[in-house]
């Protein structure tokens, strides 16, 4: 097989991690003698062991003495210092393994090539860049992260076939069908945080939670509420799960952290320096339509997923227009879901 055969299968094994193991990469590795795996792993969960070091626990008895003369592939470059974990290029070094093929150089200024240039001044052959534009996308929140200074910001909204947010009114009105719903708390579970404006709150009450899907990993609720008018017994003010209130102004009644300061454009003008400094690396913006449109306005999007169900409204306020054309379109039960991705 192949170099990019096998740095498929860790692709494969990473994507296991999605929500899991942020703020860290999601990795797989896999440990290949003559065309045969011998061993493969993934990073399971943030703080636990990594995926080169999973991978060389999977190798069994009868084969550990074929690790010398085995390939290890990798999605990440191995990191070279110690964090919650020792270096994962130093266990390499160690075991002595022919060669190392990895997809990406880790953007993150501890390691940033640092473990690539361990292994070779070791002596084992390194080639990079191996499907590096795929590896770039599987890790796409890590290096929007890392690189821009931001989490990946992804926009999620429904609307009528029609072209509709919601009726004039303001007032819940389900647009998709339970597969759609089913799908966005699976979303939620596998991303650090979801936003979304006081409006939202007001008209549906929402609990922003994951309880449709399991593992029930709640993201940290922010909500936005630049006046704090919002009742103090929102369901985002519950303890479900956390919630972070970014306003212009303090309530001393709200069980939960408030964080005060300027506005400008519609947003918090501290909100991307907060989520840098919590490690938020991705985020969904969940609503409503005048949130949404601020961070289409000033560009400050990655993705976006937006479902259109079969109902029409016939008038009401209009769904956000993004200025490009969807990636890909795909069915969810009666609804269709349109994928955008910022060029």
């Amino acid at each position: 097989m192949s170099h990019e055969y096998y740095m498929q299968r860790c692709f494969e094994l990473a994507l296991k991690g999605l929500g899991r193991v942020a703020p860290n990469p999601m990795v797989g590795a896999v440990l290949v003698h003559e065309g045969r795996i011998i061993g493969e792993g993934y990073h399971q969960r943030f703080g636990g062991p990594h995926a080169e070091v999973v991978a060389m626990r999977s190798v069994k008895l009868e084969d550990v003495h074929l690790i010398p003369d085995a390939n290890m592939y990798v999605s990440l470059e191995p990191c070279s210092h110690f964090g919650k974990t020792p270096p994962c290029a130093d266990m390499l070094i160690e075991k002595r393994v022919k060669r190392v093929v990895v997809a990406n150089t880790d953007p993150n200024p501890m390691v940033a090539g640092r473990g690539i240039k361990k292994l070779r001044d070791a002596g084992i052959e390194v080639i990079d860049g191996m499907l590096e534009a795929e590896g770039l996308f599987l890790n796409r929140r890590f290096f929007t992260f890392h690189q821009q200074k931001r989490p990946y910001i992804i926009l999620k909204w429904a609307q009528s076939a029609d072209g509709f947010f919601t009726k004039d009114n303001h007032q819940q009105h389900w647009i998709t069908g339970d597969l759609s719903r089913r799908l966005v708390h699976r979303w939620r579970a596998e991303e650090q945080a979801i936003l979304v404006g006081y409006r939202t709150v007001l008209a549906d009450n929402p609990e922003l939670t994951v309880r449709h899907w399991e593992p029930q990993h709640h993201p940290l609720r922010i909500v936005l509420d630049r006046d704090n008018t919002l009742p103090m017994d929102s369901k985002v003010f519950n303890e479900e799960a956390p919630t972070l209130l970014l306003s212009a102004k303090h309530r001393p009644d709200l069980p939960v952290q408030q964080l005060i300061g300027p506005w400008k454009d519609g947003l918090p003008a501290q909100l991307f320096h907060i989520l840098h400094e919590r490690n938020i690396q991705s985020i969904i913006i969940e609503g409503g339509v005048a949130t949404l449109q601020a961070f289409i306005a000033l560009e400050l999007w990655d993705e976006a997923r937006v479902f259109t169900g079969v109902t029409h409204f016939a008038s009401g306020i209009a769904a956000p227009i993004l200025p490009v054309i969807p990636t890909a379109t795909e069915t969810i039960g009666p609804d269709r879901l349109d994928t955008y991705y910022k060029p």
